[in-house]
């Protein structure tokens, strides 16, 4: 056995590991201090977007970091250059609004400054992309098989249990659902403590998801806990394994992202590319699921032409070895596919602006459902009183959804409360022919580079 520490009640290793990690955070701060990030913002070399360049002291996960700061602002990175190879961090992002202007609002020019910038270094809760505690709402996380009305019946269980659904995002992909739902008490409007009132949530939601399979895999996790929601839900997708295909909710091959593994021995990296269509928070899902695989990208390049996007990553393991196996090179290809599709938009956009109010998301989906509606995604937000929910639904039987399903249910909610947002459904497939211009693209003639594929017929 360890000795114990005075007074605290660990053990002598335990201490041993803490100021270890104490050593390493106050290291980091004074290697910031002495480097601090310099951020510069152009609205004049680029003629159609804002150019942000950062440099800063380089360390694991900070690219990360800066592409969830602009996409969190819902800021569209069209182009992107990454180096990181060394103790140095250099980007440079082309971003735009959502519209597709530069950036001119000088409130967000501010606020990208501080977040990127030296007062950042001091600013953890801005920067953080891990946890932290919070009273104002209790958290639950949700992962289980899909199925038709799964958001209704959770849903339903929730006010059951006399909770408010304040904010909420569900994915579904590959016959996987998850969620990430911050609730309150409905008298108190606070987190929910009790403990075992907690324990009545996490068993009765945990039942919800198994269904009639009683021996299907679910897992319900209630905390006071905030995470970024929509990194939580990649490693919740992630670890439920919803990138091994097993048919059914997938894409058709003409809109599968075209995810390609190859090593390049000279250099010891392993180099991903990506085409597939463009979308917003792209670039944040492929670089949110590298990180959380533990590669490090000490150099990437991003560009969008037309409606796709092409991404260029050159890639270590932490351990600095590159893609070592056939497997290891499919589960890549495999991990990056599915952080494409879990945000493609499948169905029919829905989009519910209300005075909020106790059961209202119970009420909507359970409408869905009466209707022969299932829900492929799902945003709700609640702000200064007033719901914003966004669904993405599908007929229930597979079949496009009628217009006038759609209509009957606006008479119920009201016409001006629900709205048709469009179908993202009506897209076009990839590009067969579409040029590459990616930083290295030529290197790619290089014998060098050996696909994993081919590896055995080298042999």
């Amino acid at each position: 056995m360890f000795p114990r520490g005075p007074c605290l009640g660990l053990t002598t290793q335990e201490m041993n590991m803490s100021f270890s990690h104490d050593m390493d955070d106050e290291y980091e701060k004074f290697i910031r201090r002495m480097n601090p990030p310099r951020v510069v913002i152009d609205n004049e070399s680029c003629k159609n977007a804002t150019v942000i360049r950062v440099d800063s002291a380089n360390r694991h996960g900070i690219l990360l970091e800066v592409v969830q700061i602009l996409t969190d602002i819902n800021l569209i990175i069209t182009k992107a250059y990454i180096s990181s190879d060394g103790n140095w961090f250099m980007d440079v992002f082309n971003v735009t609004d959502q519209d597709g202007n530069k950036i001119l609002d000088e409130g967000i020019l501010d606020y990208i400054r501080k977040s990127l910038g030296p007062e950042s270094c001091f600013m953890p809760s801005i920067r953080s992309v891990g946890v932290k505690q919070s009273m104002d709402h209790t958290a639950i996380e949700l992962t289980g098989s899909d199925r038709p009305g799964l958001l209704s019946e959770v849903s339903a269980v929730l006010r059951h249990l006399k909770c408010n659904v304040v904010n909420a995002e569900v994915w579904t992909h590959n016959t996987r659902a998850a969620a990430v739902m911050q609730v309150t008490d409905e008298e108190t409007e606070t987190a929910i403590t009790d403990p075992e009132r907690l324990s009545r949530i996490k068993s009765l939601l945990c039942n919800v998801l198994k269904g009639s399979n009683k021996s299907s895999l679910a897992k319900t996790v209630v905390s006071h806990s905030v995470t970024h929601t929509e990194r939580r839900l990649h490693q919740m997708m992630f670890a439920d394994r919803d990138y091994e295909r097993i048919g059914g909710d997938v894409l058709d091959d003409r809109q599968r992202p075209n995810v390609d593994v190859v090593n390049w021995h000279d250099k010891d990296y392993s180099v991903v590319t990506i085409r597939c269509k463009d979308r917003p928070k792209l670039l944040f899902d492929t670089v949110c699921t590298l990180t959380d695989m533990d590669y490090v990208v000490f150099h990437a390049n991003i560009d969008t032409l037309g409606p796709d996007s092409y991404q260029e990553y050159y890639i270590r393991h932490l351990d600095g070895s590159p893609v070592k196996s056939d497997a290891e090179r499919q589960r890549v290809t495999q991990c990056l596919e599915a952080a494409i599709e879990r945000r493609v938009s499948k169905g029919l956009k829905l989009e519910l602006c209300t005075t909020d109010r106790v059961g209202l998301l119970s009420d909507v989906t359970r409408i869905f459902r009466e209707n022969s509606l299932t829900v492929t995604r799902a945003e709700v937000t609640t702000k200064a009183g007033k719901a914003v929910n966004t669904f993405y639904v599908r007929d229930a039987s597979g079949y496009p959804v009628d217009v006038k399903t759609i209509d009957s249910i606006r008479q119920v909610l009201g016409q001006t409360i629900l709205k048709v947002k469009g179908n993202p459904d009506d897209s076009k497939p990839l590009s067969q022919e579409s040029p590459t211009r990616f930083l290295f693209g030529g290197l790619f003639k290089s014998k060098s580079f050996v696909n994993f594929s081919l590896v055995r017929s080298y042999s």
